[in-house]
């Protein structure tokens, strides 16, 4: 009798355990070769894979918008800048195409939601 009134209980964390435990077994979405503070960086495939492009504050002017070199086409990046960037699919920065803003200090992206063709930073204020 008892067991018959737990049942639903018992049910209801076992349920619970195999959603929470789902993650466990998951690898490290972080690039092994790392992303230096005060660079972004680009790869060619997701999860940070084949070629890669950086790009930092000593060859690369705030507000103005830089193509990725060589016609480089990203999938995955990483921000460790201070600052804001901006990632454009056109490689002229046009709002016609996706755009998308992240953080920096730390902003990891295995799958980028679009090829990414061009950057803007942006100056902190």
């Amino acid at each position: 009798m008892k067991l018959r009134a737990n049942l639903p209980r018992v049910l209801v964390i076992a349920v619970l355990g195999l959603f929470c435990g789902s993650g466990i077994a998951q690898a490290d979405p972080r690039p092994s070769d790392g992303c230096e503070r005060g660079e972004f960086c680009a790869w060619t495939k997701e999860f940070y894979a084949d070629a890669v492009q950086r790009i930092d504050l000593r060859t690369a002017n705030p507000g103005e918008c830089i193509p990725l070199s060589g016609g480089f086409e990203a999938r995955s990046f990483v921000n460790q800048m201070s600052r804001d960037i901006t990632v454009y699919q056109d490689v002229e920065c046009s709002t016609e195409g996706d755009f998308t803003t992240y953080p920096g200090k730390g902003t990891f992206i295995p799958r980028a939601p679009f090829v990414v063709r061009a950057i803007q930073i942006w100056d902190t204020v």
